[in-house]
């Protein structure tokens, strides 16, 4: 297993972006946390291509609500990623059970769970002025994998490079 923070997607709605974020933790060893509801049946074929025949390899939770979510990883660390914050995601130091939280597609996090007292900071990922936000799947592959380089890809087979 890989020193990579757990990955965390608040009542996501799209399978496919569901898919390739239980690819992105079986490739990276993060922990998928899924909080509910969801906005698809976890069998749902779109889910299953997209995650390919990584399903087993993944560790993924499935949480009744995000009180649920949060007492489940008592004392972690939880980043919620906005457009609407100053931290850029380079500016953190990671550590293995920090977790970065991710909103559904396409509202992103509701306010009410941003200002949790259990949110340790708000964060986003830079993008050009005028754009309203990156893919769910591609932002959190972006922030696993500068967590995951931070502890310098512990638990990665170097003959791996290759996608």
């Amino acid at each position: 297993m890989s020193a990579a923070p757990h990955i965390a997607y608040y009542e996501p709605r799209i399978p496919e972006n569901t898919g390739a974020a239980i690819r992105l933790s079986a490739v990276t060893g993060s922990h998928l946390h899924l909080i509910e509801p969801l906005g698809f049946d976890l069998s749902e074929p779109k889910l299953r291509r997209a995650g390919l025949d990584y399903h087993d390899l993944a560790t993924v939770t499935v949480h009744p609500s995000f009180d649920a979510f949060l007492g489940a990883l008592p004392g972690a660390r939880v980043f919620a990623f906005t457009a609407h914050a100053s931290t850029v995601y380079t500016d953190i130091e990671y550590q293995p059970d920090d977790v970065l939280l991710f909103g559904p597609e396409p509202t992103g996090l509701p306010e009410e769970a941003m200002a949790h007292a259990r949110i340790t900071d708000r964060v986003r990922i830079p993008m050009l002025a005028g754009r309203r936000s990156l893919n769910l799947s591609n932002a959190s592959a972006l922030t696993i994998y500068e967590a995951w380089r931070q502890a310098g890809f512990d638990g990665a087979d170097g003959s791996q490079a290759t996608p």
